[in-house]
């Protein structure tokens, strides 16, 4: 098993990457879309209009240049360039949506996944969202005041619905007046997703790069008026189903997957691990579930992480790591520490797990 740090785009720097391999990190997840301008989280606001800002790659789609950049800069460091996590809104909107120019950006889609094959990263990660990571509120929610995310359903209140010329909380076109997407069925977005991996499996394998689903972040089945189809155990069966090959796979979000109600998380980690179908994993804590829940240390929450790291070894399953989101800790830098200490527990633990299986070979071993 292997530790990795997932930093956002504006983030990607010599600094940050030398911080990741001084704490122990051997992989990096990159995002390539610049989401929103400065700080290391995802800005929580929920108004009506509460992009993130535009987004100013519509019509522009990554090169094989940019890539190699962003991967020799993370080799530079003596780190190994894992995953490439997300696809710009402003690259796919309307695969997501439905629009007219489908099958034109799906097209521009594919092509991004050759390059990324082209440049030997074996891993995209990705969300199949309209609402995206949207309703989360900042507060000192973790252990000793620490700052961490939570969510609370019923606490938001009327949802304001996603206006037009935004999808993932990033505008990809400015529209007058305060018309709205509307309703969206979960029919129509597994109609639309489906669409998708039939078309980009094949050219995932072809590139060999693996496309690994992100669950909805929150895991709420309706968010701002639209269905959120990742919100189960079931879903998530679902969508591997959908195109039976290894690279249909899942960005194995643990904390999210740990949100949804109504599913022991050990056997699901089994199951997908089993199954050979987790690209890499978000590994992350956290106190309650849907419609209520907070993030916190990974030590922290209901889910016993040692377990949960067996679980995933003792299924196979023996690959990347991040620590995703982490409580930001009293101090200068308070991500940074949040993140040293996240990556240090859990190199510790899988320390710990690995001498665990050993012995238990030995002891085998011994007894035949």
């Amino acid at each position: 098993m292997n530790v990795g740090l997932g930093l956002y785009r504006h983030m990607l720097t010599e600094d940050n990457l030398r911080f990741a391999k001084q704490a122990g990190a051997t992989h990096i997840v990159a995002h390539l879309v610049d989401y929103f301008g400065g700080g290391p989280r995802i800005p929580t606001s929920v108004s009506r209009h509460s992009g993130w800002g535009p987004t100013h790659r519509a019509g522009l789609p990554w090169t094989l240049d940019e890539i190699e950049r962003v991967k020799a800069l993370v080799e530079g460091q003596g780190l190994v360039l894992h995953a490439v996590e997300n696809f710009d809104p402003g690259h796919w909107h309307d695969v997501l949506l439905d629009g007219p120019r489908r099958d034109e950006q799906l097209d521009q889609i594919l092509e991004s996944i050759r390059l990324v094959g082209q440049a030997g990263i074996p891993n995209i990660g990705y969300n199949f969202s309209l609402a995206g990571v949207w309703g989360h509120t900042a507060e000192p929610l973790a252990r000793g005041g620490a700052e961490s995310i939570g969510f609370d359903q019923e606490a938001l209140g009327e949802q304001p619905e996603i206006p037009c010329g935004q999808v993932w909380n990033m505008d990809f076109a400015e529209v007058d007046g305060e018309e709205t997407i509307g309703a969206v069925s979960a029919d129509a977005l597994w109609s639309r997703l489906e669409r998708f991996l039939a078309a980009a499996v094949p050219v995932a394998e072809a590139a060999g790069v693996r496309l690994c689903a992100h669950p909805e972040d929150p895991p709420a089945p309706v968010l701002r008026n639209t269905a959120r189809v990742l919100t189960s155990e079931a879903a998530l069966q679902r969508l591997v189903d959908m195109v039976p090959s290894r690279h249909n796979a899942l960005e194995f979000c643990q904390g999210t997957v740990s949100e949804m109600p109504d599913l022991d998380i050990y056997e699901v980690i089994a199951s997908f691990a089993r199954q050979s179908r987790i690209g890499y994993v978000h590994f992350r804590n956290v106190v309650g579930r849907v419609p209520k829940y907070h993030e916190v240390f990974l030590d922290e929450g209901y889910v016993d992480m040692f377990r949960a790291l067996r679980t995933y070894a003792d299924n196979g399953y023996d690959g990347v790591f991040i620590p995703d989101h982490t409580p930001q800790m009293t101090c200068a830098a308070p991500w940074h520490a949040g993140m040293a200490y996240a990556l240090g527990w859990m190199k510790a633990a899988m320390r710990a797990v690995e001498d665990s299986r050993i012995s238990r070979r030995v002891d085998s071993w011994v007894q035949d």
